[in-house]
């Protein structure tokens, strides 16, 4: 894998001339489809764009890791309509998409990008909506399909579908699909597409699940990251001196005077992250620790119950986290002082991402000060530092909870569960709303969902009482 790192990219301003190499009239585009660009105000390119458009109309294979709202979709979508013939009326190009919301709006921008050629059909294909409407569109044939992994391979299992002239696929905010329990259902859609096609894969993060893909289904592939420096204002940064005896009561202090919803704490051995949990248990915070003495299913487990807010602090070694990407981080505690410079800016930018604010608190006790002068040489800047008096707890507040709870079903992919069978018995069944439900994560032997702390004991007696495809489940509260 070769990788780009257009951190140098600039997006221009809409009303500054183009530099050539962030203007559109720069690619090996037809005139038709520059003066539509233009049309559409498309004046220069993103630097997403300027980064990964030369390579995928070259036909290369693409990685690329770029958030909502960088200009993502037009850089798939020219890539694809390049390689379109719009007389063979066959599905050439299949995108997918995590949810129907995102299907959508891909589906709106590919129509408005695809203006400047007669006649190229888009169709949308999701679930919940009904499949005898889409069936009658499939009839009519389309040269770009986009929708969710499951309803896409619903149809490929009827035959409603064929991908046999297909030589673009795209992986769209794969990291959210993956997160959504769809890992399966991708590589079995991935599995029907012909061999000699292009691949181009968008994720606003590169975790351990993505790699895994791309090194499955991929040939060769570029990889784009757009590396972001963390502004100072996102994280926010405060030292603690404490003794040895204070420091795993400053961590409770730290978490009951700032109360995030989701904290990884860094301990530098294994036995400093068990003390620590014992401590922060008898608090009633719900804490896990993730150590290199945890079996594979522990592991997984843990991982779960942390990245769908089912835990409120994940007490981790460095190597356990290695890899780690969790969405919606609000805070960084490190217990103990890293010797390596380096490693403090790795746990550090772990908060902060995607647009949110991040708190990073370090406890260094006298000994440790040498450590603490190494991180402030490499980050080119003197430590805040604050008393570790003035944490006080709000008066009469509840012990820190998370927002939600894990339920585990027993039956997975082995049973053909699939993430829409777990959210309709909980939503069309028991009626649960949507927005109370959070991930749902389906392995081979078990079922995990998130859902709203308030409702995980209703949830869990409604999952035991009734069904899940048809057939009665166990379930239980992890």
């Amino acid at each position: 894998m070769t990788r780009t790192d257009p951190s140098a990219a600039q997006a221009s301003s809409p009303s500054s001339p183009a530099s050539p190499s962030s203007s559109f009239d720069s690619l090996p585009l037809p005139p038709p489809m520059l003066a539509n660009l233009a049309q559409l105000g498309y004046v220069s390119m993103t630097p997403i764009q300027a980064a990964s458009l030369p390579l995928a109309l070259a036909g290369r294979d693409l990685i690329a890791q770029a958030k909502t709202g960088s200009g993502k979709t037009a850089a798939f979508t020219l890539p694809l309509l390049a390689n379109l013939n719009p007389r063979r009326f066959a599905v050439q190009a299949l995108v997918l998409c995590p949810t129907r919301e995102l299907a959508d709006q891909v589906t709106q921008e590919i129509r408005r990008l695809a203006r400047a050629e007669d006649n190229i059909k888009t169709l949308t294909l999701c679930g919940g909506v009904p499949i005898r409407t889409q069936l009658a569109s499939l009839a009519h044939g389309a040269h770009i399909v986009v929708g969710t992994p499951g309803r896409i391979l619903d149809h490929l299992q009827r035959e409603t579908l064929s991908l046999e002239a297909l030589n673009t696929l795209v992986l769209d905010e794969a990291d959210r699909m993956l997160d959504m329990g769809f890992a399966e259902d991708i590589a079995q859609v991935i599995k029907a597409c012909p061999k000699t096609r292009q691949t181009l894969l968008f994720s606003a993060t590169y975790p351990e699940g993505v790699a895994a893909l791309a090194g499955r289904f991929m040939r060769d592939p570029k990889e784009v990251t757009l590396t972001e420096r963390h502004a100072a204002s996102k994280i926010r940064q405060r030292f603690y001196e404490v003794t040895e005896s204070e420091r795993l009561h400053a961590v409770g202090l730290l978490l009951n005077h700032f109360r995030p919803a989701s904290t990884l704490a860094f301990c530098n051995t294994k036995q400093q992250c068990r003390d620590l949990v014992a401590v922060l248990q008898a608090q009633g915070i719900v804490a896990l620790e993730l150590h290199g003495d945890l079996d594979q299913r522990d592991r997984d487990q843990v991982l779960v119950q942390f990245a769908n807010r089912s835990c409120s602090v994940l007490v981790a070694t460095d190597v356990a986290a290695r890899g780690l990407d969790i969405a919606q981080l609000e805070a960084v505690i490190n217990v103990d002082i890293t010797p390596d410079a380096e490693v403090h800016t790795h746990r550090v930018g772990r908060t902060g991402r995607a647009d949110g604010d991040g708190w990073a608190f370090s406890l260094a006790s006298m000994d440790e000060m040498g450590r603490v002068g190494r991180i402030d040489v490499m980050q080119g800047s003197t430590s805040v530092w604050h008393p570790l008096a003035e944490l006080t707890a709000t008066a009469g507040a509840e012990p820190l909870h998370p927002p939600m709870a894990t339920l585990q079903i027993l039956g997975g992919r082995k049973e053909k569960i699939r993430p829409g069978d777990v959210l309709g018995a909980l939503t069309k069944d028991l009626g649960f709303d949507g927005a109370q439900i959070g991930k749902i994560n389906v392995n081979e032997f078990s079922t995990y969902v998130a859902v709203e702390r308030g409702i995980a004991d209703q949830a869990l007696r409604g999952l035991n009482a009734g069904k899940v495809k048809g057939k009665s489940v166990k379930v239980r509260l992890l």
